[in-house]
Parts: C-alpha cells; structure tokens; sequence
C-alpha cells in the first residue's frame, strides 16, 4: 500500500493549478441516466472515485469514454468525459458496487424517473457518520414511487411514472437535494423542494440539467422549483472549479509562509472561508487568473469557527482548518455540526505533537510551538489532506499511510505541492 513522506520546513512558493471539483463531478456523472442522449463534461478531475463511479455506471449500460490533453491545451484543465446511456439494462445497483462509494446510492432517483424501478443497495455506515438515506426515501415516496427495503436493498417502482409533489427536506442533505432535483426533472407536473442543500456543486448539477432541457427555477437558493418535461437530451457542461481543494492550498500555504496563487478557482461560494482565514491572518485576493494566498504574520491567529451547510464554513474544510490552527499562540475552538465523527484526525495529529482535547462536538485547539514528524494514518479524505498540511510544518519526516484516501478526492496532490517547494514524495509499495 503506498505511503507518502513529508519533510517539513520549507515554504511553498509560486502557482497551484485547482482541479475540477469531485463532488460537482459525481451527481453530473450520474445525472448521465436522464437522457439516452450523450452528456459531455468537461474539467473533470483525475480520481479514483470518478473512476469508480465510470464502473458503476457501466453496470447500468452507460457507455464512457474519457479523453486527457490535446496538443496546446492548458495542462492544469481536467479530462473530458462522455457519457452515453442510450439503453439502462439493469437497474440493479449491487452492494459490491454502491459500498465502494456512497454517492452512487444517488442513482435511485435517476433510474426511477427514467426506467419507472430501481434497486439499489443501502450503502452502510461511514467512517465519518451514520448518513442515513431516509430523506432519499421519503422524497421518492412523496414523488409517487413504492419503496421496500429487503435484504439490504431498496426496491422501488414507480410503473407509470413520478408525479410532482412538495417535499420538505426537515434538514439539509445535499445527497438527497441532488437525487430529488434528478429524478423531478421527468416527473409528471411541478415538484417544489423546501429546504434544498445551497451548495454550489447542487447548483451547477441544476445548469447541467437546465441545458439538457430541464425546467429549474431558485437555482442557488433553498426553494427549488421543477417543471418535469418528459425526456432531456444531451449537453456539454464544464465542472466548476474545487472549493474545497481551493480551501485547503490555500490553509498549506497559510501554514508554510511563502506566497501562492491558486490558479483556475474564484472567490466566489467561499465567503465565509475566506473571512475565517482573515480573522486568522491570512490574505486571500482575487487576482486575474484565480486567488492569492500570503499569511500576513509569521504565526496563524487563533480562531473560533462552526460548520454549517452552505453558506457557512464547509465540513468539508473542518480537519484542514485544525491543523492550521495547531500552531498559533492561543486556543481556537472548532464545532462540528454536520457530521458526529468527524473528528478521527484528531488522535492522528496529536501524533505529531498537536494539543488538541475534545467535548462532545466541539475540539479545543491549544497552540503548540512546533510539530514533530511521526508515522500517521488516514482515516477519511479531509482527514488525510489534513495530516500533510501538518507535516508540510512538522520537523523531521511525516510518513502518512493509507493514501488511498487522498486518491479519492485530491488530483495530483505531491506533484502540486513539490512544484512550489514542498518536499514531498510518494513511496511506492
């Protein structure tokens, strides 16, 4: 199993390309099942989990063809991928499949709306919580559609079709916001979603759905509204831009020293990041081609911060945004609001030499004067992106295992950071 080793100490200096972001990636993939027509998606990242999900959804007879660079164009643009259901034969999604990664349980919808059945494997617990799929549920039954769960299977059929309904999500779920959003889009009448996820990879799959002919309106906001039509056909889409992979250069950058502009990405969805990063000293500005980041100190402010859904701070940036805080002169206090075990990086970073002590959902973070290199294990993908920022600081060498995790979500990750001083390689096992 491969591992990677940091040394720490240097600062990171020049330009880091942001990749297309993999959780716009993923429901744009799927939303693929729509149309019998080809999807074209551009910008999409280099993952392990696009790849996984370009299996799953073979599975169901969605041809994929995937293309890199031509001759002249920008090496830091994502692949292009085509996606072609002309014909779904099957509408199984096995568990072997959909416990590989969880959001391939999104397909329910899509197979509903189009095919009128689906059964789809309950994806499990997670490392980082529960999850569980009872909004999913519930939006489909409320759209017309008869659900059993047998044997750890969700049988659905909906023979003549989903009919538009009002779904009140009583919490937020971006997972089940983009399964509802999908399947509407061929349901009979107008669907409303109250309480929709805001985030902005739920937006882009609604332009992506837009240009295939669907009608969407509240785009960006917490009431959705959907005209079902009866078929979509094809489009050419390009994948936004990685805020969270934005998010955590730009905490490697503010933990090092040094001065980075983050090219390809924009300010824009990552308001109340870029204020908690100047509470805690840290310059973001928007520049032509993408975002610089400069720490105005030589240490990192602490700082108090919550997760919330879109728009506020990303749970999703929570474990990067401990580990910069390690090192200030003070305590920072982080809330987790989203997921109840999102705080397994903790023990990690302690091994590092972190002080960091945890009350139910809150982690107090009392600054340390150094960091110290030690072997350290990934336990989820924030996680492990956590764990390098660490050690891009930490004396001596890191050695992180189960790198895997990072392959899931950062593109590129050692080859990004090396190119602006970073020592850091990869050990092949």
């Amino acid at each position: 199993m491969d591992r990677i080793r940091i040394r720490g100490g240097n600062e990171l200096n020049g330009e880091i390309p942001i990749s297309g972001a993999k959780n716009a990636a993923l429901p744009l993939m799927i939303a693929s099942l729509l149309t019998d027509e080809t999807l074209k998606l551009r910008n999409v990242p280099r993952l392990v989990d696009v790849a996984q999900l370009q299996r799953i959804l073979r599975n169901h007879g969605v041809d994929t063809a995937m293309s890199g660079k031509r001759p002249g164009e920008n090496a830091a643009n994502g692949e292009n991928l085509n996606l072609t259901a002309a014909e779904i034969y099957d509408t199984v999604a096995p568990y072997e499949l959909v416990s590989r990664m969880r959001a391939s349980f999104w397909v329910l919808g899509p197979l509903l709306a189009r095919c009128g059945e689906a059964k789809v494997s309950l994806p499990g617990g997670c490392a980082i919580g529960t999850r569980p799929v009872d909004l999913f549920l519930m939006a489909m039954e409320k759209l017309g559609a008869e659900l059993d769960v047998d044997n750890g299977y969700v049988i659905s059929s909906a023979k003549k079709g989903l009919v538009g309904n009002r779904i009140v999500f009583p919490k937020v779920s971006v997972g089940a916001t983009h399964c509802t959003l999908m399947a509407a889009t061929l349901a009979k009448g107008e669907t409303i979603i109250e309480n929709a996820a805001r985030e902005p990879e739920v937006g882009d799959l609604a332009d992506c759905l837009v240009k295939m002919g669907a009608k969407i309106d509240g785009i960006g906001s917490s009431t959705l509204q959907i005209e079902g039509v009866d078929r979509l056909h094809g489009a050419e889409h390009t994948v936004l831009a990685d805020r969270i992979e934005t998010g955590t250069y730009a905490m490697a950058v503010a933990m090092t020293g040094g001065e980075v502009t983050l090219t390809g990405t924009k300010a824009d969805f990552l308001d109340s990041f870029i204020d908690v990063m100047d509470q805690a000293g840290v310059d973001i500005v928007s520049v032509d081609n993408g975002l610089r980041v400069k720490r105005r100190g030589n240490l990192i402010n602490p700082v108090s911060v919550e997760t919330r859904p879109y728009p506020g701070f990303p749970t999703d940036l929570q474990a990067q945004f401990m580990a910069l805080v390690t090192m200030t002169e003070g305590t920072s206090s982080i809330r987790e609001t989203i997921f109840e075990n999102r705080f397994m990086h903790v023990q990690e970073l302690a091994r590092l030499g972190a002080d960091i002590k945890l009350r139910g959902d809150t982690a107090l973070v009392h600054g340390v004067r150094e960091l110290r290199g030690a072997e350290v294990m990934a336990t989820d993908l924030r996680a492990s992106v956590s764990l390098v920022i660490a050690g891009l600081v930490a004396k001596g060498d890191t050695i992180l295992h189960r790198v895997y995790h990072l392959d899931r979500g950062f593109e590129e990750l050692e080859q990004k950071l090396s190119n602006c001083g970073a020592d850091i390689e990869r050990l092949l096992d």
